[in-house]
């Protein structure tokens, strides 16, 4: 169980990217696929910048379940980010107390080459985990996997379900201070739902804080008690989940 008391909050924090002409165009197109939405301020009839978040300011304290709503490239993954500390803001603070627990990409980590044994350890060390930690839950990882004999395979024997199915186990194995979800986590074929969702619910039970980014209602109204409405980079609402839903669904 958690035994620190998490906190996060922003402070008039804002996020921006530049685009770039010429040789740098590769690097345009990836600030536009990753669909960060905000502002697009243009120079000379041209894209210069993207204001993916703009003086953003909220704060989430130690048993808090957040919702970020809104609509594709709202902010609500770059605002995510900046929570783990991934992106830096430009201007405005970020303040954390906990540990962060980004799981936005549950295979992140993993070898191909390596077996499902020893990518148990390589997700598990990239997750923050202790080997003494690793140790203790190897055995439980690999069996709520359910897959037998492959574990002591390569990954690239892996169909893409039984991939899933590992980077899942593993995912869901921590022990989270502040817990970001982007959308919920991809769980397999859906005789393995049931139990998967039992699992995800006590990996959220377990966490200090909650922030999950989804499109969904029903999860918001499954996991929130508190919601962000963001629209191109800025926040429209805070306050219950509830609220923040029927607060987006009459903008809509």
């Amino acid at each position: 169980m958690v035994a620190n008391v998490a906190e996060i909050s922003l402070n008039d924090v804002s996020v921006s990217f530049p685009i770039y002409d010429g040789a740098s165009r590769s690097l345009k197109k990836r600030i536009v696929a990753a669909s960060t939405g905000g502002r697009i301020s243009m120079v000379d009839g041209r894209p210069a910048v993207v204001a993916a978040l703009e003086n953003v300011t909220f704060r989430v304290d130690h048993g808090d379940r957040l919702a970020l709503i809104g609509h594709n490239g709202a902010g609500k993954t770059t605002l995510l980010r900046v929570m783990a500390g991934i992106y830096a803001p430009v201007s405005g603070l970020v303040h954390r107390v906990g540990k962060v627990a980004p799981l936005f990409d549950t295979s992140f980590g993993m070898d191909v080459e390596a077996t499902g044994y020893e990518n148990i350890r390589l997700r598990a060390l990239y997750l923050g985990m202790t080997k003494q930690q690793i140790d203790q839950r190897f055995e439980e990882i690999a069996a709520f996997a359910e897959l037998g004999a492959f574990m002591g395979m390569p990954l690239r024997t892996y169909s893409a379900g039984m991939r899933t199915r590992l980077a899942f186990a593993v995912s869901t194995s921590i022990d989270p201070e502040i817990l970001l979800l982007d959308e919920q986590i991809g769980a397999g074929d859906a005789a393995f739902m049931v139990k998967a969702t039992q699992r995800l619910e006590q990996l959220v039970e377990r966490s200090g804080i909650l922030v999950l980014a989804s499109h969904s209602d029903e999860a918001v109204r499954q996991f929130c008690n508190k919601g962000v409405v963001l629209e191109h980079g800025r926040v429209q609402f805070f306050g219950a989940a509830e609220d923040a839903l029927s607060f987006y669904r009459a903008k809509r």
